[in-house]
């Protein structure tokens, strides 16, 4: 291991004591740990919440093995260490990473190839809130949907910090946009972010929005984080030979679904977890996102929304600002 200047030994965390509500997040002193082959240490200066952390909080969502049990999947500060084998980074880089647990704290491991460079004229913060939705976004809505320019995404949940980056980057690279959202303020900022058509489904149902907004077509990529009854619906809101990318199930896992049309539209409903996938896997998204997406970052074609700002000993309020669903966009620590 290299590095310029000495580091602490011990760092402020935030831990989870035991599963439960927004309360157990606890502030701790932990050693600050040492980067291994191909890792480097990140002086962590802002971290991103995500529902994962929620789920982790909860008991419900275990690290996977050799991870953090620290929550926090993305983090932006400077390079603090650098372990053997490490080729791209030196100590003093500013950088964004994906990580598989340990944000929540004031230095924290990743390995090189999951993290980027900090786009230029970012914050610390509005960078924290780039990897976890970005990486997402790019292998569930381009990789997995295989989403093209010129087809209609439509965006479950479009205020949320996956929908308002799926909203912008597939309009940037050619694609009509329609998403769901809960309230006025929520359509609106969708909107503002470049969705052609955005349904308040309290007061309209998507699949007629969708066959409408789309002559009867139907929608190319569905991105659902939803679940429950969404499911079926989904089935039916889709295009011939459509795509449905299910990331999560806020309604609930089980539903009573007629598969007959997925046989008569040829579609196909898959769906995926990031956190446990390999350090090699991420590695590939990564590359494909600062070839495709980080020129849109720097340009400012695209940007994460950025809700609240928490400071790190204030986790607990950052979690109760995700649980009441009221924020659009990201919500993020300040670790500095």
């Amino acid at each position: 291991m290299m590095n310029k200047t000495a580091l602490p030994e011990k760092m402020t965390v935030v831990a989870i004591q035991e599963p439960g509500g927004p309360m157990v997040l606890k502030p701790e002193h932990r050693e600050v740990p040492k980067p291994g082959e191909g890792e480097i240490l990140i002086r962590v200066r802002a971290a991103g919440i995500n529902r994962p952390d929620v789920f982790q909080r909860k008991g419900l969502y275990p690290a996977p093995p050799g991870a953090s049990d620290l929550p926090g999947l993305e983090a932006a500060g400077e390079v603090a260490a650098v372990g053997e084998g490490v080729k791209r980074w030196q100590v003093g880089d500013r950088v964004t990473a994906l990580t598989p647990g340990g944000g929540y704290a004031e230095y924290c491991l990743v390995h090189e190839t999951n993290a980027l460079p900090i786009p230029h004229g970012f914050t610390f913060t509005e960078a924290a809130a780039i990897p976890e939705t970005f990486f997402t976004v790019w292998h569930n809505v381009f990789q997995r949907g295989v989403l093209k320019e010129g087809e209609t995404l439509l965006v479950h949940g479009g205020s949320s910090g996956i929908g308002t980056t799926a909203i912008q980057v597939a309009t940037a690279l050619g694609s009509r946009v329609i998403a769901t959202a809960g309230s006025v303020e929520k359509c609106a900022a969708c909107s503002s972010l470049g969705a052609v058509r955005v349904v308040n489904y309290h007061e309209e149902d998507f699949v007629e929005a969708v066959k409408e907004e789309t002559n009867g077509h139907g929608a190319d990529v569905i991105l659902d984080m939803i679940g429950g009854d969404y499911i079926e619906r989904n089935h039916s809101a889709a295009a011939m030979d459509g795509r449905i990318v299910q990331i999560a199930f806020l309604r609930g896992a089980r539903a009573t679904v007629d598969f007959s049309q997925i046989m008569r539209k040829r579609l196909t409903h898959t769906g995926s977890t990031l956190r446990p996938r390999s350090v090699a896997f991420k590695a590939r998204i990564a590359t494909d996102l600062e070839a495709h997406v980080w020129p849109l970052l720097a340009a400012r074609r695209v940007a994460p929304v950025m809700d609240m700002i928490f400071p790190l000993s204030e986790a607990w309020r950052a979690h109760e600002r995700m649980e009441d669903g009221a924020h659009i966009g990201k919500i993020v620590l300040d670790v500095a």
